[in-house]
């Protein structure tokens, strides 16, 4: 069951992708099983990550971004012109959520 973020964790959840670079893209194959895996995989080594579409993709950023989130049971952060920013809590807990912030 996902749990949808909210208010606070999700102010502190994007000024901490918003110093990201991107770790993966997205090109005209466009969302493939392999670019999943990657992401997955990607969520559960780092939780926050933030994805380039290259223009080349023709995808519409926020749906895939919907899309990805769906499918790894992810939680939609931002999206900024072409870029996705993502969270899924990892068995490791990489990311502490400051008390005073969990909603």
């Amino acid at each position: 069951m996902i749990k949808i973020i909210k208010g606070k964790t999700r102010s502190y959840l994007k000024s901490l992708g918003h110093k990201l670079e991107p770790i993966l893209q997205i090109g005209k194959n466009g969302l493939t099983e392999e670019v999943l895996k990657s992401i997955d995989e990607a969520l559960e080594a780092r939780e926050l990550i933030k994805i380039n579409l290259l223009n080349n993709s023709l995808l519409d950023t926020k749906d895939t971004a919907l899309e990805i989130c769906s499918k790894l049971n992810a939680e939609y952060i931002q999206s900024i012109g072409n870029k996705i920013v993502i969270y899924r809590e990892s068995e490791d807990k990489i990311i502490e959520i400051p008390k005073k912030m969990k909603s």
